[in-house]
């Protein structure tokens, strides 16, 4: 049960953040393409990792703080969903040109998120 608060308050405030940066991002970026969820993918993804292949490996954290963080945290600040439903809207508004970077970027820029966490993780090792 303990677990199940742990994901439930880092999904919140994981939440709050996706809102404040995604919101953030919006007002400094042209509304037409979903600049916020692609900001809140590719950060969520980059922490992700980092707290994987560094706090985790390096045993800086402990396991309730490691689920806290990633199912919950993670979990709660990215988001497919909107993702998804974004890319849909595009697609409707037949704005098939940013439907298309849309889907690029949000899977080469988390991986590629993913991966730097990874690099950047084994040269602080």
């Amino acid at each position: 049960m303990y677990n199940y608060l742990l994901i439930a308050a880092g999904a919140a405030l994981g939440g709050v953040f996706r809102f404040w940066i995604s919101g953030s991002v919006h007002r400094f970026l042209p509304s037409n393409f979903p600049y916020g969820t692609l900001a809140v993918n590719v950060l969520g993804s980059f922490a992700l990792g980092f707290i994987i292949f560094f706090l985790d490996v390096k045993k800086i954290i402990s396991p309730e703080l490691k689920i806290f963080l990633t199912i919950g945290f993670c979990g709660g600040f990215t988001t497919f969903s909107t993702f998804a439903f974004e890319t849909v809207n595009l697609l409707k508004e037949t704005e098939l040109f940013f439907a298309f970077i849309n889907i690029l970027l949000n899977i080469v820029l988390t991986l590629g998120a993913v991966y730097l966490s990874y690099i950047a993780a084994k040269s602080l090792a």
